[in-house]
């Protein structure tokens, strides 16, 4: 059960928007963290080869990465995807629908707080280079706390909403603050998304459960050495495939404040 790091980034930019600024890193950074997984001999692999894994289908290579951005900020199109593309790496980038903005438009009810995010022309256009564009819900909301029927559309309406402007099936789908539940998770099968990504400062490994990837939140305070030490498998825990009473707790808590008003 050899631990695999699923890295899981957002935007990546020189001065991001303040509240996503915990969360970023710089293009500098960047380069410099893929000089690392080159240097320490990994290969980056694509997200659909770690789900075929966890299927039992063909094996990944030794020792394995994951590279996948959540949200759809526009600074992949500008600054990752070049470096991507001179280097031959793959990637998954997790698109929030209700944040994409149509040309000469704003976004279409996203909860996420302002930012530079991708546009349709820009996802299509990264789409026929290859990267690969998964779900991350409509709006971005909490989708365990909400009711089942609004969770539905949450999941369902970014299927749509991607295949209509790719003319194309999308599979990977991605849960907004890694927050899943059993329900969460039948719902995306339902779907007919193939995998899902969460959270959980965790390794992945060739025993994670395809509909709660785990992933290591690469963080602007991440530095060499932290970063370092998870490219040779440790200072993380490898993801255990049960739901903890911790988890749990916090998920009633969360629903309990939702229901009392305190989130849209």
């Amino acid at each position: 059960m050899s631990a695999v790091p699923v890295f899981a980034y957002h935007s990546v930019a020189r001065e991001p928007a303040p509240w996503i600024a915990p969360f970023s890193v710089t293009p500098r950074t960047f380069t410099e963290q893929l000089d690392r997984i080159s240097d320490a001999g990994l290969s980056v692999v694509p997200l659909r080869q770690l789900v075929a894994a966890l299927r039992g289908c063909k094996p990944l290579p030794e020792r394995s990465v994951v590279l996948t951005f959540d949200d759809g900020f526009a600074d992949f199109y500008w600054t990752v995807a070049p470096v991507l593309a001179e280097r031959g790496l793959p990637a998954t980038l997790y698109i929030t629908t209700g944040a994409v903005h149509a040309p000469g438009a704003g976004p279409e009810g996203s909860l996420l707080p302002p930012a530079a995010m991708l546009n349709w022309r820009q996802i299509t256009t990264l789409d026929a280079l290859d990267i690969e564009i998964g779900g991350h819900s409509r709006t971005h909301a909490q989708l365990d706390i909400l009711p089942a029927a609004r969770a539905r559309h949450e999941v369902n309406d970014s299927k749509r909403r991607l295949e209509d402007a790719l003319s194309h099936p999308v599979s990977s789908f991605a849960y907004p603050h890694g927050y899943h539940s059993a329900t969460v998770r039948r719902l995306v099968r339902e779907a007919g998304w193939s995998s899902a990504a969460a959270a959980g400062d965790a390794f992945s490994s060739t025993a994670d459960d395809p509909w709660r990837i785990s992933r290591l939140m690469v963080r602007s305070d991440t530095g060499p050495a932290e970063f370092d030490r998870w490219l040779h498998g440790v200072g993380a825990p490898v993801a255990s495939p049960h739901e903890s009473l911790t988890t749990k707790g916090r998920r009633l808590y969360r629903r309990a404040r939702f229901m009392a008003g305190h989130f849209p």
